[in-house]
């Protein structure tokens, strides 16, 4: 059994759980190995070394938890010490309840557990706290050790068997100290602050940590009194934890305090008020323990009831008489038969029109989202695009939208009539896939449409953050920027792959709704004015009303009207891909500070159109309990989510093996150098603050949770590696391809078993690729190393045009999707071509228009839509795809044209 050597101190945050969890582990294996002299007397010296440095992690990050704490830590450094091995191994197994645990989910992190340090009151019931929820409260003053455990017991003084969950204290000194516990523990649901803490930490933080905290810790803190500390504090935490509750707990006036902090805190104590600050603990987490309708939908299952509507399935009625398909039963358990209802009435309710369970549910959602409202949706984002585009999207609107986007919004223009203007993203020839749309194309587009007077006509911009690939956008910039040239302009974020980066301070400020919020606020600010005052002077002249070339105003970091803007955010969001919820469970997000005077009538229309009058009830209520989950846990899951594809990453690096056939590719592979200031290649990999700087500053960024994996080494096609290597011969499943790559995602459900899983495969597969390889092409860096497909890929197509015929206007690029996709209807009005036919056409300078859609898989967008010209190099890039899956093109009559 091998450990990474340990450090001594708290290196980066993000793996500071891995870390600890394997240093409590390896003492539990290195104590018994010693206590039980099966470990060999020339391996002993070097053991001790390890226990030594595994007591020095947990001296460093223990302080951040409540159990098992700095004093268990302290008790086994002194057992191994003095050589008491047994002590201390009889001192582990007295606190293995409170362990944490490598396994996912960490049930031992957050079920009930009594701390051995504070008795609790005997008319407490121990038995039951191991069935609790548990969580753990930070609170922040500088005491004494005695203080602290007085204080700790006067709050579990309170306790009663009847509290719904269980939770335990942790006591930091210092505002440093509280932003590293929140960053490191994330079982801290609450923050108790009090006026007496320090400022700077006295425990050793490693360099990355050091780096975040002196972005994140004011020098202005020494000069304020402690009510501000505490406000900045207050602030803070809300910008690192925003679902966290924090109190105040103070030893003055509170009266006076309470008229002016009110909007800080959850509520505000004296010292004295251990009973109200215990009961209002446990009620913030119960609001978020809240889920109405998965609530609502187990009471009605438990009622007994007669069905005389439809649903025969409903309570299991068609199925639990039935000789022939009882299996269905057994396999899916009763439970799911008896919550099977078409009623809406006894607690439950209407997806179409809510106003009880439902209604809650997406009011919880849109508070855990940060939303102004949202929206179920149970037949994926697919519909929920749909729906947003027809709400907003009237027949002649402009909608400037990434080309490379999911199929439903192409489909969704045909449906609302709008005039497409298709963006083109970066593309990524090497690996055939595209990255995203540069700022600057968005800006371009948006000033021609000015130049050419028809600004008005530009309704929306759809783009999709993050990319299938992992490319993010910062939409906070995007969105600033854009509405600086229009400021009416409404935005849809497609996040179908981003649902859980709300819960993740990095992650979070690339969201639609937290940027929308940022803006918000900014846009109140008095100081944004007097930015966007001089500016104007310099983007128009104020005698004449002309606007400045539109190369300054591309040149310039633009920021819109604060007078004249209205944010109008909209996201989608399959909630099932990244978080907890049954397939097809979705959301919209809504961000919309004209939604009730201009869009509240249409989208309840475009609802209605969409939205089915018998939605599954099972859907609905794992969107619910998923919302739940995320509130909860989102933090530590997508912490861990994240961290676990770098620990991936790193492994694929460092094994000579698998480094000679595969490669990570790298935000310097994803995002060309134009695009971002930073210089990691890997930014979490290089610590949270580099991580943070990157997703601060650059204008594109990777999600570090999806890896692409390089295989053109090993000569096989990225089709017939998922299938054939990993799918059929060992159980792994991946989501996308491209001709020379494969995808990799983690999630908040991957454990740590499944990452060295993974890994052992890859291995397995480099050995196999090994004995194939011919051994005069070894070590020839660019070369494949066995017998397979040609390796280069054809350069990516760019959009070409619409034909003129569905053009409103020639100087502009937007087309009528609509007339076109119809069009294709009329009897006689298309015929099929094959490429060779095709190809001869064009040659002979006929204008070829496409009839329909034409989505290779991979790469998964159209390469075709209805009413665009032709190409030669659409031809050619479909001609070397060796896809099997192409939606729209018959292999044996090939392409559908219009004939005319």
């Amino acid at each position: 059994m091998t450990h990474e050597p340990f450090g001594k101190e708290v290196r980066t945050p993000s793996r500071a759980w891995r870390v600890r969890t394997d240093a409590w582990e390896f003492l539990g294996y290195a104590l018994k190995q010693l206590n039980t002299g099966r470990a060999a007397k020339s391996s002993q010296a070097s053991l001790r070394d390890q226990i030594q440095r595994a007591l020095g992690v947990l001296a460093a990050v223990e302080p951040y938890w409540a159990a098992p704490g700095v004093a268990t830590v302290a008790r086994l450094s002194d057992a191994v010490s003095n050589g008491e091995f047994q002590s201390a191994v009889d001192l582990l197994a007295s606190v293995a309840p409170q362990l944490p645990s490598s396994g996912l989910p960490d049930e031992a992190q957050r079920n009930g557990r009594a701390s051995h340090e504070v008795q609790e009151p005997d008319a407490v019931d121990r038995r039951d706290n191991g069935l609790k929820p548990r969580f753990e409260v930070l609170l922040v003053d500088d005491i004494t050790e005695e203080e602290a455990e007085s204080l700790k017991s006067d709050m579990y003084s309170q306790r009663r068997p009847t509290d719904s969950f269980h939770y335990e204290v942790t006591v930091v000194p210092s505002y440093e100290d509280a932003l590293v516990a929140l960053l490191l523990n994330r079982d801290i649901q609450a923050c108790i602050l009090r006026p007496g803490f320090d400022i700077t930490s006295k425990l050793p933080l490693g360099r990355d940590l050091r780096k975040f905290l002196a972005g994140h810790v004011s020098d202005r803190l020494e000069g304020m009194r402690p009510i501000g500390r505490i406000i900045d504090l207050a602030e803070r935490i809300s910008e690192l934890r925003p679902e966290l509750d924090v109190y105040l707990v103070a030893g003055v006036s509170i009266e006076t305090l309470a008229s002016s902090l009110t909007r800080r805190f959850r509520r505000i104590f004296r010292r004295q008020d251990h009973l109200d600050l215990h009961l209002s603990l446990l009620s913030g987490i119960a609001e978020r323990y809240e889920t109405p309708f998965f609530t609502a939908i187990q009471n009605y299952s438990r009622r007994p009831s007669s069905v005389f509507h439809a649903l025969p399935i409903s309570r299991g009625g068609s199925v639990g008489s039935s000789p022939w398909i009882r299996d269905m039963a057994d396999f899916y358990g009763l439970n799911l038969l008896l919550a099977e209802t078409s009623a809406t009435s006894g607690g439950l309710d209407s997806l179409l029109d809510p106003h009880g369970s439902i209604k809650r549910a997406q009011d919880l959602a849109a508070r855990a989202f940060g939303a102004e409202r949202t929206y179920f949706v149970t037949n994926g984002t697919s519909t929920a695009n749909k729906i947003v585009h027809q709400s907003i999207l009237a027949p002649g609107d402009i909608v400037l939208v990434d080309r490379n986007c999911h199929k439903s919004h192409h489909y969704a223009f045909a449906l609302a009539g709008a005039q497409v203007s298709y963006l083109d993203a970066y593309p990524l020839d090497k690996y055939a896939f595209y990255g995203a749309v540069p700022l600057a194309s968005i800006k371009q587009r948006l000033l021609d449409y000015r130049r050419e007077g028809r600004l008005d006509e530009v309704k929306m911009i759809t783009l999709t953050n993050c990319t299938f690939d992992g490319i993010v956008y910062d939409v906070e910039r995007v969105m600033e920027e854009c509405l600086a040239i229009k400021p009416d302009l409404v935005f849809l974020w497609d996040e179908a792959w981003f649902a859980f980066a709300g819960f993740h301070p990095v992650y979070r400020r690339r969201t639609a709704m937290a940027a929308a919020r940022k803006l918000a606020s900014s846009f109140n600010d008095p100081s944004y004015a007097a930015r966007y005052a001089k500016q104007e002077a310099i983007l128009q002249n104020a005698e004449t009303n002309e606007y400045a070339d539109d190369d300054v105003w591309l040149r310039t970091r633009l920021i819109p009207d604060p007078k004249k803007t209205k944010l109008r955010v909209y996201a989608t969001q399959s909630t099932h891909k990244t978080l907890t919820s049954l397939r097809q469970g979705s959301m919209i997000h809504v961000y919309d500070q004209a939604f009730r005077e201009m869009n509240q009538e249409s989208f309840r229309e475009a609802y209605m159109t969409h939205t089915s009058t018998s939605p599954n009830y099972q859907i609905l209520a794992s969107l619910d309990i998923g919302r739940r989950q995320v509130e909860l846990e989102g933090f530590g899951l997508v912490q861990r989510q994240a961290d676990l594809a770098t620990s991936l990453a790193e492994a694929v690096a460092r094994n000579a093996l698998l480094k000679k056939y595969f490669r990570i590719l790298t935000t310097h592979d994803l995002v060309p150098a134009q695009y971002r200031t930073s210089t990691s290649p890997m930014p979490l990999r290089d610590g949270y603050s580099t991580f943070e700087h990157a997703w601060q500053h650059d204008e594109f960024v990777v999600d570090p949770s999806r890896l692409t994996l390089d295989i053109s080494r090993t000569g096989v096609d990225g089709d017939t590696f998922r299938h054939q290597y990993l799918a059929d011969k060992h159980g792994i499943q991946v989501n996308k391809t491209s001709r020379n790559s494969v995808l990799f995602m983690t999630n908040i459900g991957t454990s740590r078993s499944a990452v060295a899983y993974l890994i052992e495969v890859l291995v397995k597969l480099a050995e196999t690729f090994e004995n194939e390889a011919p051994a005069a092409l070894a070590g020839q860096a660019d070369t494949p190393l066995i017998a397979g497909p040609p390796t280069t890929t054809p350069p990516l197509p760019d959009f070409s045009h619409f034909a003129a015929r569905f053009r409103t206007d020639v100087s502009t690029p937007d087309g009528d999707i609509r007339a076109a996709f119809f069009e294709s209807y009329r009897a006689g009005a298309t015929a099929h071509a094959t490429p060779h036919d095709l190809s001869a056409q064009i040659a002979q300078g006929t204008e070829v228009i496409s009839a329909g859609f034409v989505t290779p898989y991979p790469p998964g967008f159209p390469i075709l839509v209805p009413g665009q010209v032709i190409t030669t190099q659409t031809l050619d890039f479909m001609a070397a795809l060796d896809t099997k899956e192409i939606h729209g093109f018959n292999p044996d009559q090939g392409y559908l044209v219009f004939k005319d």
